[in-house]
């Protein structure tokens, strides 16, 4: 498996890397709760910040369930 750090992708990769990711159960995500995801298709603007290489996947995921724990 390639690897999906910024440092060794393109922003092109990235964008299909969040796309692939949020699109495996074969539907689209907005105002899908499928996963869970009260509020559906917001989930894709949250991987913006890695699509445009400000942050790592792990680092937003990591917000994201300290954020939901905690919130």
């Amino acid at each position: 498996m390639k690897s999906i750090l910024i440092k060794d992708t393109t922003r092109e990769e990235r964008i299909k890397i969040v796309q692939q990711s949020l699109n495996a159960c074969g539907t689209e995500c907005e105002f899908c709760n499928g996963c869970d995801n009260l509020g559906g298709g917001i989930v894709d603007s949250m991987y913006q910040p890695y699509i445009d290489g400000e942050k790592e996947i792990s680092e937003i995921n990591a917000e994201y369930r300290s954020n939901f724990v905690n919130g």
